[in-house]
């Protein structure tokens, strides 16, 4: 969509020659004869770029620059005066003026001032949604050690590539949300926006104008213009979170702008037009709700296009050691305290526990755990009191060494000597031990006989730290 500029001057020759270079370039413009007239344009509908006199007869460039910035605070205004001079151009910078530009106008630097100024401008916006998807994707990558999840993996990265609309189900706390991001990650959209919808979040009444926005006026406290999530995601990614939560009222409005990917700002009669690829995500069961008449079946098959299902953290229960350390890796970072370490018999619990909130509810354990426990060495005797239950079922919890569970497979060894130094020193021996063993036999291809060589110890007993340990694999190369 090309960009819009409005031009605000008293001069007809002057709007008429700005015109003329900016159409040539493939701009689209408006123009506003004085300051009152630019209000209310921009009332109506909110341009990339305003260039604004300062001398015009009524109101003056100057008070209109402060309105307009009261309307749109983040909109790039480039003040222009035939009676410059330094103390206005410092007033109106003050005011939130972009640049300042003196008449008579050169229109090679206009043109350039234009361009460079709406750069700036999609770099701004680019930015701050980097900064977002930073802040929520730097700890979020998606564990998949367990066949089910690498069955899984292998779906999104096929569909990632390709434009087709995704819907992801799955129960609360799975992860639906860093599934939408991953896709978006991994698709040719990658630098456009993606944005986020949390459909039940948002009440009823206000639900089309967070999707579609609104014009200033278009209902009680629409104070200025706003652009919603559809315009925002142009180009990019739209998430629609909890879709089944949306009334059958807004579903019919969202089918039609899927359909025809355009649609008006509530209070508004321009057609704005947009590419965006949607992916959607629920905890429900959409086709029961079809049949209960709560959700619409044309487009519950419009967003399907490809379904994925997010695996439930209690049937990817191999993932457990690799998003244990993944996350309190972030819960460190997060309260800046050095988190717990396990003892095999709290790993065991884990494995046992039926994890009602999934990943999410892992998540929050940690948390806890690293605030109450911060850098030393949790039993299970000292987990929630509902994930000691049903212990009875786990078998000898009570015999099982009280030294850290080790997780050799992916800790770093300079995480893994800082998570040492906050062991006692019989603990920390067993660690180092175990660790130094695992990635030794790692070396050896497995091979016991070739670990003990390698290390100058007998090869009986290199089995007994190794059981010791409780790292032994079931059955290991001689």
């Amino acid at each position: 969509m090309s960009k819009h500029i409005l031009i605000v001057d008293d001069e007809e020759g002057i709007r008429f020659s700005l015109r003329g270079i900016l159409e040539d370039e493939g701009y689209r413009v408006s123009e506003a004869q004085s300051g009152e007239e630019a209000l209310s344009v921009l009332q109506k509908k909110c341009p990339d770029l305003v260039f604004l006199d300062i001398w015009m007869s009524g109101m003056d460039g100057l008070v209109c620059l402060q309105k307009v910035k009261e309307l749109h605070a983040d909109l790039p205004v480039i003040m222009m005066s035939g009676h410059g001079n330094i103390e206005t151009a410092v007033q109106a910078l003050r005011y939130g003026a972009h640049d300042f530009v003196e008449k008579p106008l050169s229109l090679e630097k206009i043109l350039l001032l234009a361009r460079h100024t709406l750069e700036m401008k999609e770099l701004r916006q680019e930015n701050t949604m980097l900064r977002q998807a930073v802040s929520l994707d730097s700890d979020s990558q998606m564990v998949a050690n367990s066949p089910i999840m690498q069955r899984f993996m292998s779906d999104l990265y096929k569909v990632a590539p390709t434009n087709a609309w995704v819907l992801i189900t799955g129960e609360n706390g799975t992860g639906k949300e860093l599934t939408a991001r991953t896709l978006h990650r991994k698709s040719k959209q990658e630098n456009a926006p993606f944005v986020a919808v949390n459909c039940a979040a948002i009440p009823e009444e206000l639900i089309e104008s967070e999707l579609f926005g609104h014009e200033q006026g278009a209902f009680t406290g629409a104070d200025s213009a706003k652009v919603g999530k559809f315009e925002l995601a142009n180009g990019g990614t739209l998430f629609l979170d909890e879709i089944a939560d949306m009334s059958l009222k807004t579903q019919a409005k969202i089918l039609r702008i899927l359909q025809e990917q355009s649609f008006e700002r509530v209070g508004g009669t321009r057609t704005i037009h947009v590419n965006v690829r949607v992916v959607a995500a629920t905890n429900k069961n959409l086709e029961l709700a079809i049949e209960k008449g709560e959700f619409r079946q044309d487009l519950y098959y419009r967003l399907r296009v490809f379904p994925l299902h997010v695996p439930a953290l209690r049937e990817r229960k191999e993932d457990l050691p690799r998003l244990i350390e993944t996350l309190s890796a972030h819960v460190e970072r997060k309260y800046s305290m050095k988190a717990p370490l396990f003892t095999d018999a709290t790993m065991k619990v884990f494995e046992h526990w039926r994890w009602p909130g999934n990943v999410r509810e892992l998540m929050h354990l940690l948390e806890r755990l690293t605030v109450l426990y911060s850098a030393s060495c949790v039993d299970f005797h000292q987990l929630p009191p509902e994930m000691l239950e049903d212990i009875d079922n786990i078998v000898d919890l009570e015999k099982m060494p009280t030294e850290p569970f080790v997780f050799t497979a992916h800790i770093s060894a300079e995480g893994f000597l800082q998570n040492c130094l906050h062991l006692d020193y019989k603990n920390a021996k067993h660690a180092f031990e175990t660790y130094y063993l695992q990635h030794k036999l790692e070396e050896a291809g497995g091979n016991v006989t070739k670990l003990a060589e390698t290390i100058g110890l007998e090869r009986s007993n290199v089995h007994r730290k190794l059981r010791a340990g409780k790292e032994t694999p079931d059955a290991v190369a001689e």
